[in-house]
């Protein structure tokens, strides 16, 4: 896509501009570090324009206040203070769990999943939100905690103007398939493969 071009332009019966105007599914996948951290740059972006944000983070410890967080709520303060901006919501989405999972707490953990999916389909269903970010939603999936049946169709059919974007390693095949972008984020090196472990403000 040199200078922004487009390589295709698909006899769909659109204008460039209605075109360019259809809301994205987006899929950022991968064993790379910055999925989550692409999606809330993402967030700050939309909120910049004014749309309405809603996170909803699925897998990363309930007891971890990410930097993001604070950051994004904080835009959303500014937001009902001032009006800048749009509103802003994130929704931890039950007790949180690691991915590596802790044995004997599944059955909790896929209890809390499903009720948090089930929130996010009422809220897609009522056009709630502009821009939502699914962060480590891929592992539910994965787990079988949610039907991917169910997933693709909610995201595929989502009506209105409404972008989501998902985060998480292994995305479903079938997830890939409908999303209009897929991004890999391909691991080089990482410094915790020598016995590195993360850092504030680097990794929270």
């Amino acid at each position: 896509m040199p200078q922004g071009r487009v390589e295709v332009v698909p006899d769909d019966g659109l204008t460039t501009a209605q075109r360019r105007h259809l809301p994205l599914l987006m899929v950022h996948t991968g064993d790379g570090k910055g999925k989550s951290t692409a999606a809330f740059g993402l967030a700050i972006r939309a909120w910049n324009q004014g749309w309405d944000v809603g996170v909803f983070q699925f897998v990363k410890s309930a007891k971890w206040r990410i930097g993001e967080q604070t950051v994004l709520e904080r835009l959303g303060e500014l937001h009902r203070e001032t009006g800048e901006g749009g509103p802003v919501e994130w929704h931890k989405m039950g007790a949180g769990w690691s991915w590596t999972r802790k044995a004997g707490e599944a059955e909790d953990h896929a209890r809390d999943a499903a009720e948090g999916w089930a929130e996010v389909k009422r809220r897609i269903a009522e056009e709630r939100h502009d821009l939502y970010v699914l962060d480590e939603f891929t592992y539910l999936v994965e787990w079988g905690w949610v039907d991917v049946d169910d997933v693709v169709e909610t995201l595929s059919a989502r009506p209105g103007r409404q972008y989501v974007v998902v985060t998480g390693r292994r995305a479903h095949p079938r997830l890939v398939e409908v999303a209009d972008l897929v991004t890999e984020m391909t691991k080089v090196k990482h410094q915790m493969d020598r016995g590195q472990k993360g850092q504030r403000g680097i990794e929270w």
